[in-house]
């Protein structure tokens, strides 16, 4: 795992300044969140990348984007943020963590490893002035 040490302003400008998460940021206009994780925080946020999203189901992606779906795209995207600043040693002491989604992610943390659900955090401690993001390379599904 890497750690970034740069604050950006918003949790939003974290994803939106790295083309790695064009995916998320597009999810996130879609779903009515960017209002949400621009706001005072803090939040920590389990960011998939674009690869993340590419190891979907085929058209799964696609059909969450649809307007009629937006409410579960809200509730699968709430499921990678969590209310508070968690930082990257924080989390790797968790066995459970309980993100706005309301279901509790189980974290596992082996060595310098450290899974949150299935997936693997890939870089931690992108800091904003609202919260921390960690970079994660699966979508965390209930």
């Amino acid at each position: 795992m890497s750690t970034q040490t740069t604050k950006a302003t918003t949790i939003v400008d974290v994803a939106a300044n790295d083309k790695n998460f064009s995916t998320l940021v597009r999810a996130l206009k879609v779903s009515d969140l960017v209002d949400t994780l621009k706001g005072k925080g803090p939040f920590t946020v389990f960011a998939p990348t674009n690869d993340a999203f590419e190891k979907l189901p085929k058209g799964n992606l696609e059909d969450l984007l649809k307007p009629e779906n937006k409410e579960k795209l809200q509730a699968l995207l709430k499921r990678h943020v969590v209310k508070g600043r968690e930082t990257s040693s924080e989390v790797a002491r968790k066995t459970k963590i309980r993100p706005m989604s309301g279901t509790t992610v189980q974290i596992r943390a082996k060595g310098d490893q450290v899974r949150i659900g299935n997936a693997t955090i890939r870089q931690t401690d992108l800091e904003a002035e609202n919260g921390v993001v960690h970079v994660i390379d699966r979508v965390l599904f209930p």
